[in-house]
């Protein structure tokens, strides 16, 4: 596909060199640049997908489904997969990550504050839904009669659309500043000796798809949630440790907007855990939409499926995933890997998302079109394919989410309805995560891993965090060269 003028991507040569490159423009890519700007630092921020304007998904026309285009532009380009989330940020340290485990619950607090600072600087809205301490106890009784947890959460919603504008407002203040080369994909990460004896290896930069090198002094990896396997094959070529994260799979249900109005009109997404009688698994909801609709993405070939919901654009209906969390234990060492083939297996069950009313599930038989047409609950992802989840979702998945529906149904009732439907599968491909340093650095020297894609965050505010806490230690050490050089050029005089 030929370059369109406005979708920017520098030409490069073996000959470019970059104080940082920065390799991913989601939020953390994004915050790690928008923090590096005005350093006088030379910085590059690479993405395989387009510049926004060019995110064009045919599944955006009702009429058309998925194309399986690659990279795909729910998922890939300028603003990484956030650009077409629903846009909430999650301003509680305790939820959408792994980051407090690297830097402490208050300096993640910290950190959330000046993120959340800066997204209202370039337009997110001022409300912020957070019940007050009389209404919240009265939801989290209500949830612990039905052996539920509701987690404590603030929460600023952007909505999709105003998601964009914030994000090609980031990308505006960039301009002229930070280099920024859309449609051009790392494919490898370059490594070479240190001169300090205190390090064995440093990044190098990195090599381009079309062959060409990129030279750096500094690296950070934020290559999302789409480029989580490479990142991982990547970290394994390089002979560095891995840690395994739960593998997170499930569904995701949609019903009347009316049946959880309680919850979502106060909190706007309640955070429900449960702890499946059966298994002991974690069952957890995720990215809940109220007022929203349903849509599939294409990851690396796999359609899997995921929520939306509008500042101004409503529904009457709800949407939410539920995901089952299991850790694994040596020698399984591929969660990723494992995610991937349920969502395969849907795929070629299904030619792409399957959706299921609950009663025919529960009932052992598949959903058909004319079932399907007797629902109260209409899918909004009309692309999906009437099916059978029982054969795709392993039955300890099964049986949990099941379980959680039971469960969520004794404090809003209705959410087990025969009429809910299950859209499957949805899979979290965040499942591996590198050794890192407090400071998100791998084992070779000035080579950072950040965001979603890394296994350190699981949503927007936390993959910020990631990126302004990485470019903060950059900074922090190019201070201290400066300061170096300066005092040996006192001392030489």
């Amino acid at each position: 596909m030929p370059d369109r003028p406005s979708d920017r991507r520098a030409r490069v040569t073996a000959a470019d060199t970059y104080d940082v490159v920065i390799v991913g423009a989601g939020p953390a890519g994004i915050f790690a640049a928008l923090s590096l700007k005005d350093s006088g630092l030379a910085v590059c921020l690479l993405e395989k997908g387009p510049a926004l304007e060019h995110r064009t998904c045919p599944m955006q026309s009702r009429e058309a489904g998925c194309a399986r285009c690659t990279p795909c532009a729910l998922l890939c380009g300028w603003g990484g997969a956030g650009a077409y989330s629903d846009g909430k940020l999650t301003l509680t340290p305790a939820i959408g990550g792994k980051l407090q485990d690297y830097v402490g619950q208050e300096a993640l607090g910290r950190l959330i504050e000046e993120v959340d600072r800066t997204y209202l600087d370039f337009g997110a809205p001022e409300t912020v839904f957070a019940p007050d301490e009389r209404v919240f106890r009265d939801l989290q009784r209500r949830a612990a009669t039905a052996d539920l947890i509701l987690v404590r959460s603030r929460v600023r919603h952007l909505g999709t659309e105003r998601c964009r504008e914030v994000l090609r407002r980031m990308r505006e203040d960039l301009e002229g500043r930070v280099t920024v080369m859309t449609r051009t994909e790392a494919v490898e990460i370059l490594v070479e000796p240190c001169e300090d004896a205190a390090a064995k290896r440093c990044v190098a930069g990195v090599r381009l798809a079309d062959g060409t090198a990129v030279r750096a002094r500094y690296l950070i990896c934020g290559p999302g949630r789409e480029g989580a396997g490479w990142l991982v094959g990547e970290i394994r070529r390089l002979g560095l440790g891995l840690t395994n994260n739960p593998v997170d799979i499930g569904v995701r249900v949609e019903l009347p907007a009316v049946v959880m109005e309680d919850f979502t009109d106060h909190l706007y997404e309640p955070k429900l855990i449960y702890y499946s009688k059966t298994f002991d698994d974690q069952v957890r909801t995720f990215c809940m939409n109220p007022y929203g609709q349903v849509v599939a993405e294409n990851s690396d070939g796999l359609l899997t499926v995921n929520g939306h919901s509008y500042a101004t654009r409503k529904t009457e209906l709800t949407n939410f995933a539920l995901l089952v969390s299991k850790t694994f234990t040596e020698p399984f060492r591929e969660p990723i890997a494992y995610g991937r083939s349920i969502a395969g297996l849907a795929n070629m069950l299904g030619d792409g998302v399957i959706v299921q009313r609950l009663g025919d599930l529960q009932a052992g038989r598949r959903s058909t079109p004319k079932r399907l047409a007797k629902s109260v609950v209409q899918p909004t992802l009309e692309q999906a394919v009437p099916g059978d989840l029982s054969l795709v979702l392993p039955y300890r998945h099964l049986r949990s989410i099941m379980e959680m529906l039971e469960a969520m149904d004794r404090v809003m009732p209705g959410v087990n309805s025969r009429h809910t439907l299950l859209y499957g599968v949805e899979v979290k491909f965040y499942s591996s995560r590198p050794e890192l340093t407090p400071n998100l650095e791998t084992k070779i020297a000035n080579f950072f891993a950040v965001g979603d894609g890394a296994g350190v965050t699981r949503g927007l505010v936390q993959a910020s965090a990631s990126g302004l806490l990485v470019a903060r230690e950059i900074l922090r050490r190019e201070g201290l060269a400066r300061e170096e050089r300066a005092s040996e050029g006192s001392s030489s005089r």
